[in-house]
């Protein structure tokens, strides 16, 4: 079956929303915009009136918001949210501990448990399980290895059977989401240390607050087209939830920073 023929079912299986946002995000970039979501859009309403549905009032309220712009971006929360997806397991993450780019960072330094900069397979079950246990979800033990399996399958982007800090991070909605900004000023491996030293100025091996602040107004006074200096202390107050005890190691910096990774 097509993505297009998923779309006009009263309910969409976990697996059915992966082949949707596969199909739709067409690029691979991690959102639908400009054309994509346009084609979604339109389809989304064909397939509905050809299976008997009417739009749910979730769906009227996101086509009456983008179907009239050309520069609109949605991510894949945005879409959980849109779509009656059976046990919406994507949304756990957000209902139950994901409430803003602070948490994400705290809930990523919580399971990246070996602290290697990734989340592994083991690691995400761990994570999944936790959350559908907050939310008071059941689940038989080989539903939540297909969770965590169609979880890879959308996040994973470079398919190496584990999450990068960055390829989690698309489980927070787009217009907060203030990774997603620091993609594109990513260092080289040299870059990024020359700049870890130069901040880390009395070279005790981390970075407090305020030798983060001096760090992040440079990256801002450097890349004026991607960061903006006025939100200098909401990108400080994320960044700093990756931090142990106030002190942010040169690992940490790294899965934000360095194209290399860590």
């Amino acid at each position: 079956m097509s993505a297009e023929t998923y779309l006009q079912g009263a309910e969409i299986s976990a697996s059915q929303f992966f082949e949707i946002w596969r199909h739709y995000d067409s690029d691979g970039n991690g959102y639908m915009d400009g054309k994509e979501l346009q084609d979604f859009i339109q389809q989304l309403q064909q397939a509905r009136k050809k299976g008997g549905l009417d739009l749910t009032p979730e769906m009227k309220s996101f086509v009456d918001q983008f179907s009239k712009t050309s520069d609109g971006k949605i991510g894949i929360v945005e879409l959980a949210q849109v779509l009656p997806t059976e046990e919406n397991f994507l949304l756990f993450f957000r209902c139950q501990q994901l409430k803003s780019s602070e948490d994400f960072m705290q809930t990523w330094r919580k399971y990246d448990s070996d602290h290697s900069g990734f989340i592994d397979a083991e690691e995400l079950k761990s994570f999944l399980k936790d959350l559908l246990q907050k939310a008071h979800k059941q689940i038989e033990d080989s539903k939540l290895a297909e969770y965590t399996d169609i979880m890879l399958k959308i996040f994973d982007d470079n398919n190496d059977g584990k999450l990068e800090l960055t390829e989690m991070a698309r489980l927070l909605p787009v217009h907060e989401n203030f990774i997603l900004k620091f993609q594109g000023i990513k260092m080289c491996e040299k870059e990024f240390i020359n700049a870890f030293d130069t901040f880390d100025s009395d070279g005790n091996g981390y970075i407090d607050e305020n030798e983060l602040d001096a760090l992040l107004k440079d990256l801002c006074e450097k890349n004026k087209t991607v960061l903006d200096i006025n939100n200098i202390a909401t990108y400080k107050k994320n960044i700093m939830a990756l931090s142990h005890e106030g002190k942010l190691y040169r690992q940490e910096l790294a899965l934000l920073l360095c194209a290399g990774g860590n």
